[in-house]
């Protein structure tokens, strides 16, 4: 990997969710043809037009480099992991985003050989360019990030997601949502992963956990937390890969107590389904 990276890298991250931030605004609210995916999975034509606009530009300006994005790339591609790769989603938050819930964004991370090196998320409603650079730090519309500094559960705002296989296992991920509720301030559920891992970066949140994601859902956000001064790992508190699907992002201090609030979970699960 070339030290320093080429500023195009960052240029066209930038470029990329700034234009896709327009093209969100100028659908939003308005008469979407949405779709179904799944029983609860939606996609909108902005989420299709934004991504063949950012294929296009990779296409033109770095014609080696792969992209791997939500709507287009084949199921067989996401465990992929390529040289250069640019990792993509259109909307993140689409289901906000096609109620009319401005709780979305677009997010995109430049992965070499499977770490992401470059990141851009771009919440179009606020206004907040969310940058950061593998071992240069992270922005907020140009202004260095750092995480918090709570250093407890009790004293922390958490954060976490549903993935769309919702249905099929609601009782455990309430469960989970209610062990960190009885240890936390406060635990909240917005809809937009990347946003959730930048707000963790910018101290408005305190750590985020989810699991059953795609990399273009935490693969820029992952890249901003650590950037941040944060923690980024999988559930178990190992190493972070976007290809698992999971992943624990906060300001470090109470990542210890959030990987055990998950593994005496677990554990109390474990031991019911043995009764």
């Amino acid at each position: 990997m070339p030290d320093p990276l080429p500023p195009i890298f960052l240029a066209t991250a930038v470029e990329a969710v700034l234009r896709a931030g327009a093209m969100q605004m100028a659908g939003f609210g308005g008469d979407l043809h949405i779709r179904k995916k799944g029983e609860i999975d939606l996609v909108t034509e902005i989420d299709f037009e934004v991504e063949r606009m950012f294929r296009a530009l990779v296409a033109e300006r770095f014609p080696d480099h792969t992209v791997l994005a939500e709507e287009f790339s084949p199921p067989e591609d996401r465990g992929r992991i390529d040289e250069w790769s640019w990792v993509f989603d259109p909307v993140d938050g689409t289901t906000n985003f096609a109620h009319g819930l401005p709780i979305f964004c677009s997010s995109l991370a430049l992965e070499h050989r499977g770490d992401p090196v470059v990141a851009a998320v771009y919440d179009p409603t606020r206004r907040e360019l969310f940058t950061a650079e593998r071992g240069v730090g992270a922005w907020l519309n140009g202004v260095p990030l750092r995480v918090s500094s709570a250093e407890t559960l009790v004293d922390s705002l958490l954060c976490t997601g549903f993935p769309y296989t919702v249905h099929e296992r609601a009782r455990d991920l309430v469960d989970l949502f209610g062990e960190f509720l009885g240890r936390a301030r406060a635990v909240r559920r917005l809809g937009s992963a990347a946003l959730d891992m930048c707000y963790v970066a910018a101290a408005r949140l305190d750590g985020f956990w989810e699991q059953r994601l795609n990399p273009w859902d935490i693969s820029a956000g992952a890249l901003i937390v650590a950037e941040a001064g944060g923690t980024v790992t999988n559930l178990d508190g190992g190493p972070f890969e976007s290809r698992r699907g999971q992943v624990i992002a906060s300001n470090g201090h109470v990542h210890d107590q959030m990987v055990e609030t998950i593994r005496t979970w677990e554990a109390s699960r474990s031991r019911n389904r043995t009764k």
